[in-house]
């Protein structure tokens, strides 16, 4: 199941750039993630301290 972010909701603090481990979330303003290197660990859900990030249903 892909994530992604509420960019409305989104501080752009990093934190999730910093947990994703293996650099699937960059930063602009806002969090961005690339489905393409993306693993759906969750890492970056558990981590997010604005609960930005979320599973999205297939």
């Amino acid at each position: 199941m892909p994530v992604s972010v509420d960019e409305q909701c989104c501080i752009g603090c990093g934190d999730c750039v910093n947990e994703c481990p293996v650099a699937a979330i960059t930063m602009d303003d806002v969090a961005i993630i690339d489905d393409k290197l993306c693993i759906d660990c969750g890492e970056c859900i558990d981590v997010c301290p604005e609960e930005c990030i979320y599973w999205v249903e297939k």
